[in-house]
């Protein structure tokens, strides 16, 4: 994006909208307040006027990004393999978009982007026979899943590509796990499956625990009473 710079000696003048646009070029992974100043032609002091530091540089930035997702809901299906459907989605989404695991993690939701997507989560396990509260924990709980698994899986990826010799050492541990003992029994028989695959085998395995412990009908007071927890407990 070219520097907006300075009209007839007075420094360029910004928008909201300027600052989210250079935010979105230079992407969540590498945002700094700097960066964007850089990017428009201004100095910090600039963006401090229109966002309030990094975390509200990020918000606005993050919220953009996250207004792209778009969550289809089959109504063909059932409860689990919407979940799975959701998971998938969401997992591609932050994929696609680096530092969008980090900024979900932080904080959620932080803005309407955010609450949007939660509300529709919720919506679509209502529609299935949920209770609004245990749908948020359903929801909130298959999302966690989904942003953790991509977060581990852009962190190989990031290690792939700024580590020399990153496959060899790859390589190299992979038969680590052949070298005798019970790492190779263990894994003598291990098909070998791809992260697509891995990812909905994680999915949908914990799906069979979440769905027998909050199954549709049941309030979060319930869960909590069937697995001998109080509501206070931490």
């Amino acid at each position: 994006m070219a520097a907006r710079g300075r009209v007839g000696g007075r420094p360029a003048r910004i928008g909201l909208a300027d600052i989210e646009r250079a935010g979105r070029e230079i992407g969540l992974a590498d945002l700094t307040v700097q960066a964007v100043a850089t990017a428009l032609g201004v100095t910090p002091t600039a963006l401090y006027r229109h966002v309030d530091g990094r975390f509200g540089l990020e918000t606005l930035v993050g919220e953009a990004v996250l207004a792209g997702l778009r969550v289809v809901d089959d109504p063909a299906h059932d409860v689990a393999g919407h979940l799975v459907s959701f998971a998938v989605q969401l997992r591609d989404f932050v994929l696609d978009h680096p530092g969008l695991s980090t900024y979900l993690h932080v904080l959620f939701p932080r803005g309407p982007s955010g609450a949007a997507l939660l509300e529709g989560g919720i919506a679509a396990l209502v529609r299935r026979g949920y209770r609004p509260d245990a749908a948020s924990v359903v929801c909130g709980t298959v999302a966690l899943l989904a942003i953790s698994l991509a977060a581990a899986e852009e962190r190989q990826r990031q290690g792939i590509a700024a580590t020399p010799g990153f496959e060899r050492r790859l390589a190299e541990s992979r038969r680590l796990l052949g070298t005798g003992g019970l790492l190779a029994e263990a894994h003598a028989e291990m098909p070998d499956i791809g992260t697509d695959a891995y990812f909905r085998l994680v999915v949908t395995a914990c799906l069979g625990g979440i769905l027998t412990t909050a199954p549709a009908g049941r309030s979060v007071a319930e869960i909590t009473t069937a697995l001998g927890l109080s509501t206070g407990e931490r």
